[in-house]
């Protein structure tokens, strides 16, 4: 366990919940990783995301998933796509990531609390 945060330190990250419009792979990467497009509501919009997902998910799964999203960090670049989110998940056994997700449908652009 690292050490222990303020609750106010925790609302700093903004974590949304997000649509996945689109995914695709992304060959360019130096690790396996698949390029989305997620759709966050009106409020934040469409961003992209470059996701090292590929062991445990496929691609053709992806689209219409809702995933979890750090969308206040900024962009960073990885290869020839801008990541302009950190879609978050957590690794299995064997390291590979498994996404994290909602229970249940909720309005894109939701903020966990």
């Amino acid at each position: 366990m690292t050490e222990t945060i303020a609750y106010a330190d925790f609302e700093r990250v903004d974590i949304r919940v997000g649509t996945v419009v689109e995914a695709l792979p992304f060959p360019e990467a130096r690790k396996p990783a698949y390029r989305l497009t997620i759709d966050f509501g009106p409020e934040i919009g469409v961003k992209k995301s470059s996701a090292q997902i590929t062991v445990r998910h496929r691609l053709e799964d992806l689209v219409g998933r809702q995933v979890l999203g750090v969308v206040n960090f900024p962009p960073r670049q990885i290869g020839p796509v801008r990541s302009e989110v950190l879609t978050l998940g957590f690794e299995d056994e064997n390291g590979a990531v498994v996404l994290a997700a909602v229970s249940q449908p909720v309005p894109n652009g939701r903020k966990l609390f």
